[in-house]
């Protein structure tokens, strides 16, 4: 990569848990080795500068009122778009500089990282049953009670979502006739 990544003032590649008295420089070797973890923080921070330059993006635009007619004063409308503009131009700046971040920790942490192993859980098939040891009668009992509490709350939830649908069709049935 040849663009360099921005750097916090005394702490550039330290190490995490390093530390670096006030007035004194860290070791050049620590300059040279930035941690993947480093790197994440670097890019949470840049995410939340992207979502602070966003927020204020849309109260810019809230903030420009469309024209009804009305003239507005002109250095206004510059002033307004020029900010837009800037904060467009730091949001494209901020967006390439989490792409650098992301690409530089795939590239030190690849031999870390293994495929996802299936996620989406297996619809329609019986769970295959786990031998367990056999324990105490008591764990037993207490595991078949909270079973069956566990059963009897998701049989009431399934009729309170029932009810909440009717309820709902109901509703929408009602409004649609008042149209």
């Amino acid at each position: 990569m040849a663009a360099s990544l921005p750097q916090k003032p005394g702490m550039a590649g330290m190490p995490p848990g390093a530390s670096v008295a006030p007035g004194q420089q860290p070791p050049q070797g620590a300059l040279r080795e930035i941690s993947p973890v480093f790197l994440c923080r670097i890019g949470q921070e840049t995410v939340q500068d992207i979502v602070t330059r966003t927020m204020e993006i849309f109260q810019i635009t809230r903030a420009t009122q469309l024209p009804n007619g009305v003239t507005q004063s002109h250095a206004m409308y510059q002033d307004r778009f020029g900010k837009l503009q800037e904060h467009l131009r730091q949001l494209a700046l901020l967006f390439r500089k989490l792409r650098l971040l992301y690409e530089r920790c795939v590239e030190m942490t690849s031999d870390l990282q293994e495929e996802p192993a299936e996620l989406v859980p297996y619809v329609g098939e019986d769970l295959v049953s786990v031998r367990v040891e056999p324990c105490s009668p008591a764990v037993s009992q207490e595991r078949q009670e909270v079973l069956e509490k566990v059963r009897q709350k998701n049989q009431e939830m399934k009729v309170l979502m029932d009810q909440m649908r009717n309820l709902l069709w109901d509703v929408n049935a009602m409004l649609t006739l008042r149209k």
